[in-house]
């Protein structure tokens, strides 16, 4: 498999950068409202963790996507991948 590039695909780049960069800012948001509230609970701990793996999943499934990204590849881009192993 190969990975899309900022200058032969920069339109799919960018979306790539998009959910990175979504995933970044929502982790600092997550760490940050951690920090400063002493009763975060897990239920919201699960929510906006969920919500950057999903920024992470994307970005796992989008390195490799040319051209649009239908709603139903969306879906599943959203899915923890199958084809990556934790470390």
């Amino acid at each position: 498999m190969f990975m899309i590039n900022k200058s032969v695909n920069p339109d799919e780049w960018a979306g790539l950068m998009y959910e990175l960069e979504d995933a970044h800012e929502h982790l600092a948001n997550l760490i940050a409202d951690i920090e400063k509230n002493p009763e975060f609970d897990e239920v919201d701990f699960q929510v906006q963790l969920a919500h950057v793996f999903s920024h992470l999943n994307r970005a796992w499934h989008r390195r490799a996507i040319v051209g649009e990204l239908s709603d139903e590849k969306w879906e599943a881009a959203s899915f923890f991948p199958t084809d990556l192993s934790p470390i």
